[in-house]
Parts: C-alpha cells; sequence; structure tokens
C-alpha cells in the first residue's frame, strides 16, 4: 500500500515548477514557424506587389495560366499582353508571375 500511495505522489505535477517552462516549447514552434514560413512568404508577397506595380509597355511577362506575352499597355488594375501577331489579352494583374527570367533561357 505504501507503494501505491508512493507511486500515485510521484505522478502528480510538481507545484514549484515555473509555468514559463511548461509554455517554452509551444512559443519556440511559434517562433520556428514565424522566422522559417511566414516572414519569408510575407517577404515573396511584397515583391511580386512591387514587381507587379512596376511593370512598363515592353516587358515579357508570364501569367499564371502558363501564357507568356508581352506588356503593350497597362492600367490601374488590368495589363494588356501582345501573345502573338494581332491577338492582344486583357489580363488582370493579379494572373503576372514575376518569374519572367526563364523566358529567354528557354528560346
Amino acid at each position: 500500500m505504501n507503494n501505491l500511495t508512493n507511486i500515485i505522489l510521484m505522478a502528480q505535477p510538481q507545484g514549484d515548477q515555473n509555468p514559463l517552462m511548461s509554455f517554452l516549447p509551444l512559443l519556440l514552434i511559434i517562433v520556428v514557424f514565424y522566422f522559417f514560413m511566414i516572414r519569408p512568404q510575407m517577404k515573396k508577397q511584397k515583391d511580386l506587389r512591387s514587381y507587379r506595380s512596376a511593370l512598363q509597355k515592353g516587358d515579357k511577362v508570364i501569367t499564371t495560366g502558363g501564357i507568356y506575352g508581352k506588356v503593350i499597355g497597362i492600367s490601374d488594375n488590368s495589363v494588356l499582353v501582345e501573345v502573338d501577331d494581332n491577338v492582344k489579352l486583357k489580363i488582370d494583374k493579379s494572373a503576372i508571375l514575376k518569374e519572367a527570367a526563364d523566358i529567354e533561357q528557354k528560346k
């Protein structure tokens, strides 16, 4: 019987443990998620936003649908893209991808 009470007393949490130590693993996980997942994604979105606002006539772009073209006109929310001779598409700026570097590499 004495052994049973000792086991029960040892299984109960200690009252003098610092509550901050119990939250430390959770805080560490949040910090790791912020620096390795959330912060880089926010930086990428900011770069994409600045790229879309700096578009100029003559820039080669790729859309999210995979359409390659050249910018021939820009308005507030849309871009006029020439895909081929006499083929022009009006595309929303949010559908323009930043990575247009591979256009020259593929040709």
